[in-house]
């Protein structure tokens, strides 16, 4: 019913900046929370950052001044924007966003994207 369609990820050298997207589509209506999550090879998912609908930002233990998130309501959209990236930022990075749905009253229902490889060389 909502798809998460993430871009932006690839391979940049330590040092170097990124900009991940996530469009969100379907039956939305209202598209509130919106986040990033990480994973690397053999840990678990952590979150990097969430940005509410109202601009309010939440970011994860591990995340310190080098991400920064935004969001395009009239898109449906977030970016995650991480500068400085180091060889430690490689993971598979996540849209998570919480979707009340057309027709399914005030429910909040949690959407994953496919994920966006990130790979820094050191």
């Amino acid at each position: 019913q909502v798809q998460l369609v993430e871009s932006g990820g690839g391979l940049v050298q330590a040092g170097g900046s990124l900009r991940l997207s996530c469009a969100a589509s379907g039956s939305i209506f209202s598209l509130n929370a919106m986040g990033w999550y990480r994973q690397a090879p053999g840990k678990q998912r952590d979150l990097v950052v969430i940005i509410t609908k109202d601009g309010s930002t939440n970011n994860g233990d591990s995340v310190k001044g080098r991400f920064t998130i935004s969001r395009d309501n009239a898109k449906n959209t977030v970016y995650l924007q991480i500068y400085r990236l180091k060889p430690e930022d490689t993971a598979v990075y996540f849209c998570n966003a919480l979707v009340e749905l057309v027709g399914k009253g005030r429910n909040n229902y949690t959407y994953w994207g496919q994920g966006t490889q990130v790979t820094v060389s050191s």
